[in-house]
C-alpha cells in the first residue's frame, strides 16, 4: 500500500533534455522537522490565528488565549456598565489605589435619598474611612507628598506618566531614607521636576518654583541631591523643547519656529551651549528668528514668557548671531 504523500510541482529548468521532477515529502518526515529550523519567510498566519509552515502544511501555533473580556460594548457607557474590574493600580496614591471609597452623594443604588439615619451613618463611615486609610505618620506623610505633587503637576499642565513618575521617585527616595532632615514638599517638588526631565517635558525650575511652597535654591539642591543618590541618568535638557511653548505664547509662525531651530543647532554644534541655560538660550534664538523673519518682538515681551532677564537675551543673541555670520 501506497503512503499518502503530498506533492508540489515544480518546472525547473534544467541542462539537457531532462524532463521536469516532483519534490516529494513523506509525511513521516515531517513528524521529525523541527520548527526553530524552518525560514520565516515560509510561515503563514491565518485568519484564525494558526501559524502554518506553506511548505509542509505543518501547523507551528494552534493555541491562541484571547485575554480581552467575553463581553461586547460599542459605547463608553455600555463598557462602563459591563466591566467588573476597578482602576488599575498607581502609584500616585500612597495605598496604590487599592482602598475602599464611599461616594459623597446620600443616595442609595437605585439613586434615591436615603434616610437622616443613615445619612448620619455614612457620615460616620467616610469619617472613620478617612482615619484608618493611613495607619502610621509615615502613610500620612507620603499620602501628603504624593497629594502635593498631583497639585503641582495639575497646575504645570503636565501628563499623567510625570506624576507616575514623579510619585515613583519620591517612593525611592523614602525607601534610601533621603527625606530625613528635608522637607516633604521639597522633595516632592524635586521629584516632579526630575521626572519632567526624565520624560523630556519641558519645564524649568522658575515654573516649577511658582507652583512650588518652597523656593528656588531649595529645589535646585534637593534635585541634585536625590539624583546624585538614586543615580537618576539626566540629559541635558535640548533648548529645542522650549520653542514651540514659547512661540505659541508669543503668538509667532511656523517659520519663526523653524528658524529658531535652525539656529539653536547652528550654534549648539559650534560648542555654545555648553554651560547655558536651555530657557535662556531658547528665548534668544526666538528673538533672533523673530527680527529675521520680520516678526519682531521686544526683548522685554520674550524675557517675561522664557522667565529669564533681558540681559540673558542680549548676551546669548549677541553670541549667536556671531556664531551664524549675521550682523545686527
Amino acid at each position: 500500500m501506497t503512503r499518502p504523500t503530498r506533492q508540489r510541482d515544480h518546472d525547473r529548468q534544467r541542462v539537457g533534455d531532462e524532463d521536469a521532477e516532483e519534490d516529494e515529502i513523506d509525511i513521516e518526515d515531517v513528524d521529525e522537522l523541527d520548527p526553530e529550523d524552518f525560514d520565516p519567510e515560509d510561515l503563514t498566519r491565518t485568519a484564525d490565528g494558526e501559524l502554518i509552515h506553506e511548505e509542509t502544511g505543518m501547523i507551528i501555533e494552534d493555541e491562541q488565549i484571547d485575554p480581552g473580556p467575553e463581553w461586547r460594548a460599542f459605547n463608553h457607557s455600555e463598557r462602563q456598565e459591563k466591566s467588573r474590574v476597578g482602576a488599575p493600580t498607581t502609584k500616585t496614591m500612597h495605598d496604590k489605589g487599592l482602598t475602599t471609597t464611599i461616594d459623597w452623594k446620600d443616595k442609595d443604588a437605585y439613586g434615591r435619598s436615603i434616610s437622616s439615619k443613615k445619612r448620619s451613618q455614612m457620615h460616620r463611615l467616610r469619617k472613620w474611612q478617612e482615619r484608618i486609610r493611613t495607619k502610621d505618620a509615615g502613610e500620612r506623610n507620603l499620602q501628603f507628598a504624593l497629594s502635593e505633587i498631583d497639585r503641582m503637576a495639575s497646575a504645570l499642565g503636565v501628563p499623567r506618566s510625570v506624576r507616575e513618575v514623579a510619585s515613583v521617585i519620591y517612593r525611592r527616595a523614602l525607601n534610601e531614607d533621603l527625606i530625613r532632615g528635608r522637607s516633604i514638599e521639597g522633595v516632592s517638588t524635586a521629584a516632579l521636576y526630575a521626572a519632567c526631565r526624565k520624560e523630556g517635558i519641558p519645564r524649568s525650575l522658575e515654573e516649577i518654583s511658582e507652583v512650588s511652597r518652597v523656593d528656588r535654591k531649595e529645589i535646585g539642591r534637593t534635585y541634585r541631591y536625590i539624583s546624585q543618590e538614586l543615580g537618576l541618568e539626566m540629559r541635558p535638557v535640548d533648548p529645542k523643547k522650549y520653542v514651540p511653548r514659547f512661540s505659541s505664547e508669543l503668538e509667532l509662525s511656523e517659520e519663526v519656529q523653524s528658524k529658531a531651530n535652525e539656529i539653536i543647532e547652528t550654534t549648539a554644534e559650534q560648542g555654545l551651549l555648553s554651560g547655558k541655560s536651555p530657557t535662556g538660550y531658547a528665548a534668544a534664538a526666538i528673538y533672533a528668528a523673530s527680527l529675521l523673519c520680520n516678526e519682531k518682538k521686544t526683548q522685554r515681551e520674550v524675557a517675561d514668557v522664557a522667565q529669564v532677564t533681558e540681559v540673558t537675551i542680549r548676551n546669548r543673541y549677541q553670541e549667536q548671531i556671531e556664531a551664524m555670520g549675521i550682523h545686527s
